[in-house]
This record gives structure tokens, sequence and C-alpha cells, in this order.
């Protein structure tokens, strides 16, 4: 029987986990990233070996910090509360199927860029922006961006963040928290925009929305793999005609 298949925690206080856990979690998350990046750095150093493109040392590096970080996750709910990994996040199938939460993904996208068009955000220079404009690295980005991010980010944010603050603030303030959260972990990639961060939220509070109304984190997973595949698709588009 995998984990997957067991059947939810038990019935009492959800989630079950507390902010001291979170606490901890969110700490163990800054030298784990330092060993991430160290890691992959020495590897490639050592090894002498030149990677395909420019994106590939930090999506590895990214890689393995959230294989890391969700490890621990991990082993915390499963060592410290003897509970399922899974069916605590609430991996769940959507109520109303895959396809429903992937078009509300989409639709999200369409929407945050009718308003990247009222808003007008300033363009920004950063190494992720200098990233994006070798092709090579677009689509390794837009690779990941549809795949392992979205499930990273949403196990995190909407699997574990979310309902514990849910528990203490109720729905609405409680996903308007986590966006803001979410946000702020892209903060470098927008150098610090507020016009970005903004839709950033706007887009995390959607991806919230989800997991409250179908009480399925898979759904969210869904629902931000949709929307990250329209920019990403945008991104490649950009990137071909720009070669």
């Amino acid at each position: 029987m995998t984990d997957y298949d067991l059947p939810p925690p038990a019935a009492g206080r959800y989630p079950f986990w507390t902010y001291r856990d979170a606490l901890i979690l969110g700490l163990l998350a800054i030298p784990l990233l330092f060993l991430s990046v160290g890691l992959v750095g020495g590897f490639i150093w050592a090894l002498g070996w030149k990677p395909p493109a420019k994106a590939v040392p930090l999506l590895a590096a990214q890689f393995l910090f959230y294989s890391l970080w969700l490890a621990c996750l991990c082993a915390w709910i499963k060592g410290h509360y003897h509970r399922p990994f899974w069916r605590s996040l609430a991996w769940l199938k959507p109520p109303k199927g895959w396809w429903h939460s992937f078009a509300w993904g989409v639709l999200t996208a369409l929407a945050v860029i009718a308003l990247i068009a009222v808003v007008k955000p300033p363009p920004v220079e950063t190494a992720f922006t200098d990233l994006l404009r070798d092709p090579a690295s677009v689509v390794w980005v837009a690779l990941f961006a549809v795949t392992l991010g979205p499930l990273w980010e949403e196990l995190a944010f909407r699997g574990f963040l979310l309902p514990l603050l849910a528990r203490s603030l109720t729905a609405v303030p409680a996903v308007v928290l986590t966006a803001v959260v979410f946000a702020g972990l892209h903060s470098p990639q927008y150098a610090w925009s507020w016009k970005h961060l903004a839709l950033v939220a706007v887009a995390g509070s959607a991806f919230g929305w989800m997991r409250q109304w179908s009480g399925s984190t898979a759904a969210a997973t869904v629902m931000h793999a949709g929307y990250n595949l329209v920019f990403a698709f945008l991104g490649v588009l950009a990137a071909r005609h720009q070669a």
C-alpha cells in the first residue's frame, strides 16, 4: 500500500502541524539553499562540465533545494506525527477533474495578462531576465515551470502553509497572506518590483482559492501548471522571435 492509498488523516484538528513546525522548516530552507547551490556548483567545477544551457545550473540547484526541503517536510510529517505525507497535504483528485483545474489556470493567466496591460509593470533587468535571452535556457525554464515547479511550490504554499493560516485567520485572509509570501519568494526574479510582485500575488491568490474551494492541493498544482504553460509558451515564442 502506498502513501497515496492510505486513508485521510483521522478526524480532529487540521492541519495537525503548528507554527513552530513552519518556523523550523522555514529556517531550514536557508542552509538547504546554500547547500544546493554549493553542491551543484562544486559538481560542475569538479567535472569541468559545460552545461547545455545557462539555465541548467540554476534549475539543478532549484531542483535539489526543493527536493531536500520537501524530503525534510515528508520526514517531519511521517516521523514526528506518523501521518501519511500526500494525504496530509490534501493531494486528492480535483472534484471536477484535472482539465477543469487546468482550464482555470489558463484563464487566470489570461486575466493576469490583461492586468499587465493595465498596470504596465516596468521592464526589469536581473540575472533571470538575462538568462531568458538564451533560447536553450528558455526551453529548460519552460519545462521546469510546467512540471516540477508547480508541484513543489503548491505542496509548500497551498498544501502546507495555507491550511495552517486558514485555521487561525479563516480562508480569505489566509489565501491572501499565503499569496503575499509566495510573491515574496519570487522577489529576486522581478528585482523587487512591487507591480510585478502584485501580479504574482494575484495569481497566488487564485491558486489558493482553488485549493480552498476544491479541498485539493493537486487541483491547485494543475491550475498553477496551466497558468505557467501560457507564460512559458509566450516566452518560447519571444525567444524564437529574437533568435
